[in-house]
């Protein structure tokens, strides 16, 4: 078996960084995430299987041994916990259990004691978390031999991470969102990632006051405004967009029909989803009221 890698609770965060600062982690981060159901996974087919093959095992012979038909229940337990006792899985949680019981305990006391409404610093604990869970045969078996680990909180914890760098990824892809022509590819695009981020917002709202409950009864006051600049962001692209397709529309005004027919589509267009984009932000700035004037003007001249 290979040596066994240490761990040690690492030292106190830094000082908290910018948002920028921020926005730039959580693009770094890949793809595979931690699995929240491997574990239970694992755990419902090895008893599944291993207790198929166990009951092939216990042959008359096997039951009188352990008391016959009147003490079956108790010998069965009795074999199930040599059994157990013998498996290489649960021997490497019982390892893991004794090699990193310190490390574990101080997690659990700074969890129990774990409260913020700075959202940087909830992403710097949540990994700090991580780092020292990750190593651990079976997170759920391993913890669940130290009484009252709070593992309500280490989950909401981890679910008020996820939501905030979820919804930090969303704000950095709208700030750096490429405008580039033609208007109709970026309508397009647009169009799928604002329908996309729309109906998971939407699905949130609709839990919102729940998971705020919840989130500050485990001592995190979430940053909700984050939504608020969600929704701002939302008003500028669709103002880039709109500002494109005006442009685009002037540059073919002499164009022959059927180029001016597409272009009068692509400024109804345009408008319609500065409308949905108005409808979910709940208002427009200046800039957009002005862009979405003049395009309503133009296609009603037409």
């Amino acid at each position: 078996m290979a040596p066994k890698r240490s761990i040690g609770v690492p030292p106190p965060p830094p000082p908290s960084v910018p948002a920028g600062r921020l926005l730039s982690r959580q693009q770094s981060v890949g793809k595979l995430k931690k699995s929240s159901i491997m574990s239970s996974l694992f755990r419902e087919l090895k008893t599944k299987l291993e207790g198929s093959r166990l009951q092939i095992k216990l042959s008359s012979r096997t039951k009188k041994q352990f008391g016959g038909s009147a003490g079956g229940k108790e010998g069965l337990a009795v074999f199930l916990r040599e059994l157990t006792k013998r498996s290489p899985f649960f021997q490497q949680i019982e390892e893991d259990a004794q090699n990193h019981a310190k490390t574990i305990l101080e997690l659990k006391a700074a969890i129990n004691s774990f409260q913020t409404k700075d959202m940087t610093e909830l992403i710097k604990f949540q990994q700090h978390m991580e780092a020292i869970l990750e190593v651990l045969t079976d997170e759920n078996q391993v913890l669940a031999k130290f009484e009252d680990f709070p593992i309500k909180k280490l989950e909401t914890i981890r679910a008020a991470a996820a939501l905030y760098s979820k919804s930090n990824l969303v704000v950095s892809n709208l700030k750096n969102w490429e405008v580039k022509s033609p208007a109709a590819q970026l309508l397009n695009k647009f169009d799928c990632y604002f329908t996309k981020v729309k109906e998971e917002l939407d699905a949130f709202e609709r839990t919102k006051d729940e998971e705020s409950r919840n989130f500050k009864s485990h001592g995190i006051d979430f940053d909700f405004n984050i939504f608020v600049t969600i929704k701002e962001l939302m008003v500028d692209v669709s103002s880039n967009c709109m500002e494109l397709v005006l442009k685009e529309w002037g540059e073919t005004k002499g164009a022959n029909d059927a180029e001016k027919k597409a272009n009068k589509n692509l400024l109804w267009r345009a408008f319609k989803l500065a409308f949905r984009v108005y409808s979910f932000a709940g208002g427009n700035d200046e800039r957009a009221d002005k862009l979405a004037k003049e395009l309503a003007n133009e296609r009603r001249v037409q």
